[in-house]
């Protein structure tokens, strides 16, 4: 008789699981609290998975051998709970994937409160571009489960969030990035900042001295509680501050990467203007990046290939166009204030600051110092932007807009050859946008307005 497996959630994770256990044979079953659209509906049966929607059938649930829950579902929900109490195993997506990997393939997971996408992205790019059979998943993409379904790959590189380490039991990745923990989710952790520590730190608990971790050395809840653990796994400091302890770190316009791995001693310098990205957050972000292709023996040479080449996802410091000296930039992903901060900081020229939106209570004087050193003028672009506009009233010239294209140009006129125009909102986008990616695809067009055809001559 075939083991049991419920799956719950219809999402990227919960269709990824359903695939591959019905392609290892599982007697599947997947159930969704709320409405399973028909794109979902028409893979689930290709899959030949039965499936239910609009509510949970519990006694049939009960009798599962296994449960795969899908990242957003709380273990407090009704089903999970029972399931628990009952004995019946309740596992994350990821797990199970993990689970049925070939022997052979390595994995990289990379987490973190912020930089994970763009960690993760530059990480697979790099494995990419040096010729390795590698797949791109887990909280971006394709979900783990959905790859190792698919098969064919050697390498896997995996974004994981806090809510899918909560459900590992034997996950253990080669290499495991944890780049900072700051106040993200609490609500899911009893609004407990140590649970939440604790929830992050699971990446490694299954670690040998055979995997390494790669740590951000400059955050202290990292620090903290890694002094706290006895982690087996080879140690890799990375920090935006000189100093010869770490083994890869910032020094002013390079990243020097200086360690000993299985008695075999390595250094390298990489010039920051090898780097697409920009920002000291990033510096860390390649670092990570960097330490994970060595880890895989990609030579340094292939490396810097791959860093000039990287283009970050769209929408974060995304540099649309230089027009008549100019620079814009597109990062329209930053709805809150910690994501401005790392904008303005990795930017070196005088900025015109487009920001606005709706605002989720934002204080902005995180980034008073930022804006009176670095920004010209701010664009305000919204709906009602009281509080921004009044925060910086006294500071900077401050013009208001609700009207995308009208904003552009006004940024333009205020900015000299040098100058840099950024989009970084710190609100959400919804009093004017679909969605941030809108909001980013409509200041694109609109700067690319800007540039007048040439005329053809007759």
């Amino acid at each position: 008789m075939s083991k049991r497996v419920t799956i719950l959630g219809s999402g990227e994770s919960g269709l990824g699981a359903a695939k591959l256990a019905s392609k290892m044979g599982y007697e599947v079953f997947l159930s969704d609290y709320g409405k399973i659209n028909r794109q979902a509906q028409t893979q689930l049966k290709s899959f030949r998975v039965d499936f239910e929607e609009g509510g949970h059938d519990i006694p049939r649930i009960m009798t599962s051998d296994l449960i795969v829950k899908s990242p957003g579902i709380p273990d407090t929900v009704k089903v999970v709970v029972e399931a628990l109490a009952k004995g019946i195993p309740v596992i994350s997506e990821v797990e199970f994937a993990y689970q049925h990997l070939d022997d052979q393939a390595k994995v990289i997971a990379i987490t973190g409160t912020n930089g994970k996408t763009t960690t993760t992205l530059l990480t697979y790019h790099l494995l990419k571009k040096a010729g390795l059979k590698v797949a791109l998943g887990g909280n971006v993409g394709v979900s783990f489960a959905g790859l190792v379904a698919k098969g064919g790959f050697d390498y896997y590189v995996i974004e994981v969030s806090s809510f899918q380490l909560d459900g590992i039991v034997k996950f253990k990745p080669d290499v495991a990035v944890l780049l900072n923990i700051t106040p993200d989710h609490l609500d899911r952790y009893e609004n407990s900042m140590q649970k939440y520590i604790s929830s992050k730190f699971r990446i490694t608990e299954n670690l040998t001295k055979e995997e390494c971790f790669i740590y951000c050395a400059d955050s202290k809840p990292i620090t903290e509680e890694l002094a706290r653990r006895n982690i087996e796994a080879c140690l890799f400091a990375i920090s935006a501050t000189k100093n010869d302890k770490w083994h890869a770190y910032l020094d002013e316009e390079h990243l020097i990467f200086n360690y000993e791995y299985k008695e075999a001693k390595s250094h390298h310098k990489i010039p920051v203007s090898e780097i697409s990205l920009i920002g000291k957050h990033n510096m860390i972000n390649t670092m990570a990046s960097v330490l994970c292709a060595l880890r895989m023996e990609i030579s340094i040479k292939e490396i810097l290939k791959g860093l000039k080449s990287f283009k970050n996802a769209p929408h974060r410091l995304e540099k649309v166009a230089e027009i008549d000296g100019v620079t814009f930039i597109n990062d329209s992903k930053a709805t809150n204030v910690d994501s401005v901060y790392y904008a303005l900081e990795g930017i070196n020229q005088p900025v015109i600051w487009m920001a606005g939106g709706v605002d989720k209570g934002n204080d902005y004087t995180a980034l008073d110092d930022l804006v009176k050193d670095k920004v010209k003028a701010l664009i305000s672009l919204g709906v009602d932007n009281k509080p921004l506009n009044e925060h910086y009233r006294n500071t900077v010239s401050v013009l208001e807009t609700d009207k995308i294209k009208k904003a552009v140009k006004m940024a333009f006129e205020h900015a000299k050859p040098g100058d840099v125009v950024l989009l970084s909102p710190a609100c959400a986008s919804f009093d004017l946008f679909k969605n941030y990616e809108d909001r980013g695809e409509q200041f694109k067009k609109a700067v690319k307005s800007l540039v007048k055809p040439k005329k053809v001559k007759s």
